[in-house]
This record gives C-alpha cells, sequence and structure tokens, in this order.
C-alpha cells in the first residue's frame, strides 16, 4: 500500500519520537506533535498505515497506537535495585522490561526492584518490582520514590507541608522520617507492582 506524504510524515514522526514516549503516544499527543487540531483527521491517516502493518491499535485502552517494527527498543527502563548514593535520573539504563500497557503511568516510566521490607503493610515485598511513573510532584498519601538529603533513594507514602515533608513507611516497626521540602526531590510516583512467585 502505497503512503500519502502526509502518512509517511507522520509515521517519521513516531520513528522519531520513540524515545520521547516510555509508553505509546495517544492520540491528543500525537496531534500536538504534528501540530494538528483535529483528531478526525489524524485518524484517517492512522487507519492507513495500520492497514499498511506499520502500526497497530493497542486493544482496551485510550492509548493510542504503537509501532509494529522489531527494532524497536521493547519495554521500559529497568534501573536495579533502589539503591542509595544516585537519584534516579543519574542510574545508567542498563536494561528495558516488558510491562502491561495497564500499570504504565501516561507519562515516561522506569521499573525498580524493592530492596527491604518498609512497604510490606502496603503489599510492596522484598524484590517486588515497581511500575514508576517519573515526575516531581506528588499528591498527599501517594506512593514515591524520593530522593533524600542528596543521598538515598527511598520508597515511602508522602505527605508534604509548608515546612516540612514527612516520608512513611508501610511497617508499623519502623517510624516516619521528617524532613525540610529542600532535602526531598520527588523522582516519581508508584503506578503498578509486579512479583514473580519463583
Amino acid at each position: 500500500m502505497k503512503l500519502t506524504r502526509r502518512q509517511q510524515e507522520i509515521y517519521q514522526t513516531l520513528r522519531d519520537s520513540q524515545e520521547r514516549f516510555e509508553h505509546p503516544p495517544t492520540y491528543d499527543e500525537l496531534c500536538q506533535l504534528l501540530g494538528l487540531s483535529s483528531r478526525g483527521s489524524l485518524h484517517k491517516h492512522i487507519q492507513a498505515l495500520i492497514q499498511a502493518g506499520l502500526v497497530e491499535p493497542i486493544d482496551g485502552l485510550q492509548r493510542g497506537i504503537r509501532l509494529t517494527d522489531q527494532d524497536q527498543p521493547e519495554g521500559i527502563p529497568f534501573l536495579g535495585r533502589i539503591a542509595a548514593g544516585k537519584p534516579i535520573e543519574a542510574i545508567a539504563e542498563t536494561e528495558r522490561m516488558k510491562v502491561p500497557d495497564e500499570l504504565l503511568g501516561r507519562g515516561p516510566c522506569f521499573v525498580l526492584q524493592v530492596n527491604g521490607d518498609s512497604m510490606i503493610e502496603e503489599g510492596i515485598f522484598d524484590g517486588d518490582y515497581v511500575i514508576i511513573e517519573q515526575q516531581d510532584r506528588a499528591d498527599n498519601g501517594d506512593i514515591v520514590v524520593a530522593f533524600v538529603n542528596n543521598e538515598e533513594v527511598t520508597l515511602k507514602k508522602i505527605e508534604q507541608k509548608p515546612d516540612q515533608v514527612i516520608l512513611y513507611p508501610a511497617n508499623s516497626s519502623m517510624s516516619a522520617m521528617i524532613y525540610r521540602p529542600d532535602e526531598v526531590q520527588i523522582q516519581g510516583i508508584l503506578t503498578g507492582l509486579m512479583r514473580n512467585y519463583r
């Protein structure tokens, strides 16, 4: 099937933007990327790309489409165990992990492996894999990955007040940790959990 010049442009934009999106772009994100005001006109071009076998719709979700190319990177970055000493963005991506679409957030995501038992009362155990949507803000009560005092990365429930940030473990044998707002940098919020039972 021969593509129009506009359809080729859309396909190339999708290929060029693979690194920008950790999840397949939504139709709204595609419209924004392409400078289109109407989802209707985009939909017609996308149908042509689907018929050409270049893209595929994501069933059951309003997430849009993904490329069918085999050479695109699969999964999202797996950054290892939550470790002291480095902010998330400073950790080199060594591998990627396939994650079900329904566990992903709307923005870029990454996977960490849980170290320790500070969140067991939330059902998060040592060795579990958590899916984190990368962002620098959170609502009170969110479970976040926080970089504390420029030295430790931790997974905790957050409460933010004007003069302090409280990080709560979900383990009754542990105490909450209280910091000044400038001592805590939010790295992302929890969106999903995976566990290996072997």
